[in-house]
């Protein structure tokens, strides 16, 4: 058998996990800082690098004890190493390096966007994926339409001009003075909603793969706030923001918001399926958790779809290394497998076959 220890740091959760032949999960620890983060309505990046650096030790610490390992029966240490914010990516590459060295293993870096696909590989009882696979990657930094022909080969066929589904779920969310982060709150409320209500626009209609968020964003607000008075933003101090409409129903526009959006998600999946004669659909990241999506996507398409459970569905640490097992396993066949330790974060590293480092 094969352990692999991961660590995920590249936004606000803390997280290490154990992994069992990139399938089994021993362990799975995430130290979540939405609370720290809620009263600014999204991620303060200094405070979260801060609370990763207080976090990381016992949360590495935990996954191995809740596995029943030390680390000298590791095969291998997994880190994130793009794409995030700098600051928190560099704690988890930091500490993962020291941990790599004092055992004698090997260090594989990660991609972020690499490990939600991985993700689907920790869902039980396991089904053998049959390549090509279509998926869609939606979480609140990222929006992708990825082509996966095997492991480890990506061909990127669309991806957001702007907002990523999440980010724009969190800022609808702020509009409605909804809690943080805004999708599960936003998806609550759409269920007591009208989801034709509001007509929000669909955006980029065409025959791209691409998508396009920001607009929906726009049209919301227009919507539903009034823009504070002249006299209100001459007043020192006074409260410049938009106010929300005291007429406005938050559920029916959180419905007819998440249907606009899940709405332009659905069609360019369904479409870039046909268009490449996959076998599945993929979806991962933290939006795949939205019941609406799940509902549509399998309504909308006659082939099969796979998404994550719930509790894999946001940033953790059990989909990198399971993410790292099949780069460990097959770079240790071909004789390749080594460790850079040199190795530095890839803030904006994509998700694409050339784009891919071999381990270290």
């Amino acid at each position: 058998m094969t352990y692999i220890l991961g660590i995920e740091s590249s936004c606000d959760e803390t997280a290490a996990a154990v992994v069992i032949d990139g399938k089994t999960i021993a362990s799975n620890v995430i130290a979540s800082q939405i609370d720290l983060h809620a009263r600014y309505g999204g991620v303060f990046p200094e405070m979260a690098s801060r609370a990763h650096v207080e976090a990381i030790g016992a949360v590495a610490d935990q996954a191995l004890a809740d596995a029943g390992i030390t680390v000298n029966k590791l095969d291998a240490i997994a880190v994130t190493r793009g794409p995030g914010l700098v600051g928190t990516l560099l704690v988890g590459i930091n500490y993962a390096k020291g941990l790599a060295l004092a055992a004698g293993v090997p260090l594989v870096g990660i991609n972020h966007l690499e490990g939600h696909v991985y993700s689907l590989w920790l869902t039980q009882p396991f089904r053998e994926v049959e390549f090509p696979v279509l998926v869609l990657i939606v979480s609140g930094g990222h929006t992708e339409l990825l082509l996966m022909k095997d492991h480890g080969d990506y061909e990127r066929l669309g991806s957001t001009l702007d907002d990523a589904a999440g980010e724009a779920f969190d800022k609808v969310g702020r509009l409605l003075n909804l809690p943080f982060p805004g999708g599960p709150h936003i998806e609550q409320a759409a269920q007591m909603g009208n989801a034709a209500a509001y007509d929000f626009p669909r955006a980029l209609r065409d025959r791209s793969l691409n998508f396009s968020f920001s607009g929906l964003k726009t049209a919301v607000m227009r919507e539903v706030t009034v823009p504070p008075s002249a006299e209100a933003r001459r007043q020192r101090g006074a409260e410049k923001k938009s106010q929300l409409r005291a007429d406005v129903s938050v559920n029916d526009v959180a419905a007819s918001f998440q249907e606009a959006l899940v709405e332009i998600l659905v069609e360019k999946t369904a479409r870039a399926a046909e268009l490449h004669n996959v076998t599945e659909i993929f979806l991962s990241g933290g939006v795949s958790a939205n019941q609406r999506l799940r509902h549509l996507m399998r309504k909308q398409t006659n082939l099969n779809v796979r998404y994550p459970p719930l509790n894999l569905c946001t940033d953790n640490a059990a989909m990198i290394a399971a993410a790292a097992y099949y780069r460990y396993r097959d770079e240790l066949q071909a004789g390749t497998l080594a460790t850079d330790y040199s190795m530095d974060v890839l803030p904006m590293w994509p998700l694409t076959a050339e784009s891919q480092p071999s381990t270290g």
